[in-house]
């Protein structure tokens, strides 16, 4: 006899989270003031593009796994001697592997989204296409829902026998 909404509890409750989170999310985003500065530091800030240059360097033939264990060293000797990427000398690129003496990887969180230019990717160019999509099936939506309410409208007040 046990009732089969019980195991649904937590369905339940992040549903209710969902919807109070959208009464107060657009009013927050509507009025917010946004650091576009400081959330650029804070976007590369622990050496969170160290990523991009492990995949540079498997771009450049680097089997992952010892890319990987290039840029975990760079970051090591990055953070041992107070550096950031940035603040890299074209010898100190170099002496980490051959690939960095000609290339960099991206050193601001721009660079990293724009070099993300594939189906689906974050280019700026790409997310511009995706939200122009968006925006098209969204007006479709719309005209949908509100045929359909008009349907709806037009059989509620059609007479009855």
């Amino acid at each position: 006899n046990k009732d089969f909404q019980e195991d649904k509890e937590a369905l339940f409750d992040s549903v209710d989270t969902v919807l109070a989170t959208l009464d107060v999310l657009p009013p927050m985003i509507r009025t917010g003031t946004w650091q576009a500065q400081r959330m650029a530091e804070a976007a590369i800030a622990d050496f969170s593009l160290a990523t991009d240059a492990a995949d540079l360097l498997a771009r450049r033939g680097v089997p992952f796994r010892e890319a990987h264990a290039i840029t975990g060293k760079l970051v090591a000797d990055c953070i041992a001697a107070g550096k950031t990427f940035s603040d890299l000398s074209d010898a100190e690129w170099a002496a980490v592997h051959p690939v960095f003496a000609t290339e960099r990887p991206p050193l601001t969180a721009m660079e990293s989204l724009s070099s993300r230019d594939v189906a689906g990717g974050v280019a700026p160019n790409r997310s511009a296409a995706q939200l122009a999509g968006v925006r098209i099936w969204l007006e479709a939506a719309r005209a949908e829902v509100n045929a359909r309410a008009g349907e709806r409208e037009t059989m509620m007040a059609a007479p009855t026998n």
